[in-house]
């Protein structure tokens, strides 16, 4: 412990043992080894969908469709399920102003019945969260084209199997970072990755 760097409280920080350099362009800059050299982190966001309100037959192929696309990834990956805490007063200030303005009675009751539901995601001890779906990958520096090539072809696999994706984006994978250092908290003192 005596070799490692302290900061300022004399308590060594996240940031002196986590080998990240940057985060830009999508995609997470780390340090290697002398045998793996610098590498680059990114990949894919998936929108969640849920199939399970969906009929049967849809059910299954989406299931097989996934098991197929699982199936022709061919080097490694991380499968990453992470919660991003979610502010509903926006979603509840909407649904007041609509209340105040609907006319007709039995509409006004559905949205009041909705803002009943607000109420019971909101206080202190409540956290409304979203899950989110990243499949990650890495690849050497030298190898940034292979790893963006990747990135497009689990992009057009997963459109198959009837999901939408799209590359992470620096915020994606803050927010992952935030997830599994920060218990889901937002940073923004003592960063060194500011880049936006």
């Amino acid at each position: 412990m005596a070799n490692k760097k302290t900061n300022n409280s004399g308590f060594i920080s996240t940031e002196d043992w986590l080998p990240l350099v940057d985060i830009k362009d999508g995609m997470m800059e780390a340090k290697g080894t002398a045998m793996t050299g610098h590498q680059y982190i990114s990949g894919i966001r998936i929108e969640p969908r849920n199939i399970f309100i969906t009929d049967t037959q849809n059910q299954i192929n989406v299931i097989n469709n996934l098991r197929d696309f699982y199936n022709t990834i061919d080097y490694e990956f991380w499968l990453v399920c992470c919660d991003r805490p979610v502010d509903i007063n926006l979603y509840k200030s909407e649904l007041e102003v609509m209340y105040v303005q609907e006319e007709d009675p039995k509409i006004r009751k559905l949205i009041g019945e909705d803002l009943a539901k607000c109420d019971m995601f909101v206080g202190p001890q409540i956290n409304a969260v979203d899950t989110e779906y990243y499949i990650l990958l890495k690849e050497s520096v030298k190898n940034k084209d292979v790893l963006i090539k990747k990135i497009q072809n689990l992009i057009s696999n997963l459109a198959r199997a009837g999901l939408n994706s799209r590359q992470v984006t620096n915020d994606d994978l803050r927010v992952i970072l935030d997830a599994f250092f920060n218990d889901s908290l937002r940073t923004e003192f003592g960063t060194v990755m500011t880049n936006v």
